[in-house]
């Protein structure tokens, strides 16, 4: 097999093209063990995410956890699967064709907007491959982490090089690292606790559960703790929180090594057996639900609580299409690629049509 994958064809004077790929975790194809387990193997093999070597690795994921926890995920994600689909693929799609409109509106269409998932379909040398036979010689990556963690971020890094190594013609490359202190992701956040708190009241306490890595990692150097904690006192800024009304607790817990603490099932367990009646909670880490969200969380962990004593347990979702967190990220963007712009429309002309936009498109829903 050659190196080098066939340069698409290319015509003289053909317009050069600027690409953006937004990519998110990845998913399976269906709510099955079948389709656990490929996508399971693609994600635990990667050293990014299991940082075992391999001869320890290799017979537990292929002996024990490929013959077990397809089906235990699978029951799992049959709980929260929508009519398009899983609910990760289904919001990282409609994000990526509202960022298109947003950008459209505001006169910027030499833009090609495309998603991919790190593990699953469709995958990331996949989408690269489309955006170049469409002309690309720019692309921004943006890892939809708003944290910086090795196993996420730096894995989407490693996707990308992986294909590009195949690519006799590259692209000029740029990534977003991360957006944990955002100003327009920080707000779009609060705004959305705030519009929770307007329909159901504001509970007790607010707990803030990001998604949990090994605790070693932190000590191996990983900035992912620090984001975390970055991110939830600016949202507790934002709202005007006391401490004693916030929370930072990690979720996923995943074999039994020592993950960075408190764990959110525990925390929440020990916050009802001490008197707390009512809980909101919130996962900054996660910029679209799925499964970690909406049965982990809304399911497994509301569940938890209830049982040790509370009343009343309320997951605030996920950002997802939120009009403010669209034209966020679409500010994200512009800013990361400026000077590959052509921009036509004033900046007041360009806002109020993509808020218009979004509207639209969830009246349509």
């Amino acid at each position: 097999m050659a190196r080098f994958w066939t340069e698409p064809d290319y015509t003289h004077g053909s317009p050069k093209r600027t690409g953006v790929l937004l990519v998110n975790l990845g998913t399976p194809s269906a709510p099955t063990a079948a389709a656990l387990r490929p996508y399971l193997k693609q994600f635990l093999s990667d050293p990014r995410v299991v940082e075992i070597p391999r001869l320890i690795w290799w017979p537990i994921l292929n002996g024990i956890i490929l013959n077990t926890r397809p089906r235990k995920s699978a029951e799992k994600y049959a709980g929260i699967w929508m009519d398009e689909g899983s609910p990760l693929k289904v919001h990282t799609e409609r994000q990526a064709k509202l960022v298109k409109g947003y950008l459209h509106l505001a006169g910027i269409s030499e833009l090609e907007i495309d998603w991919a998932m790190r593990y699953g379909a469709p995958s990331v040398a996949d989408v690269l491959n489309r955006l170049r036979q469409k002309g690309c010689t720019r692309i921004l990556v943006v890892p939809l982490y708003p944290q910086y963690a090795a196993s996420t971020t730096a894995s989407v890094v490693d996707a990308v090089a992986d294909c590009l190594v195949h690519w006799r013609n590259l692209p000029e490359l740029r990534y977003i690292r991360n957006f944990h202190d955002d100003p327009g992701y920080i707000a779009a956040m609060a705004q959305n606790v705030r519009d929770h708190w307007t329909r159901n009241g504001a509970a007790e306490k607010l707990i803030m559960s990001f998604h949990g890595v090994p605790r070693r990692l932190l000590d191996l150097g990983d900035p992912y703790h620090c984001e975390c904690y970055k991110t939830a006192r600016l949202l507790a800024d934002a709202l005007g929180l006391p401490a004693e009304r916030w929370q930072v607790t990690f979720q996923s817990r995943f074999g039994k090594a020592e993950w960075l603490k408190p764990y959110t099932e525990p925390t929440l367990q020990e916050l009802a057996g001490k008197g707390l009646k009512s809980v909101d909670v919130i996962c900054p880490g996660f910029v679209s639900d799925c499964l970690e969200t909406l049965e982990e969380i809304a399911m497994e962990c509301r569940d938890a609580f209830i049982a040790a004593g509370g009343e009343t347990f309320h997951y605030i979702p996920c950002l997802n299409e939120r009009h403010d967190w669209i034209a966020a990220l679409t500010g994200l963007i512009r800013r990361h690629m400026s000077d590959w712009l052509t921009i036509t429309p004033d900046s007041d002309t360009e806002r109020q049509a993509a808020i218009a936009h979004a509207r639209a498109v969830g009246a349509s829903k």
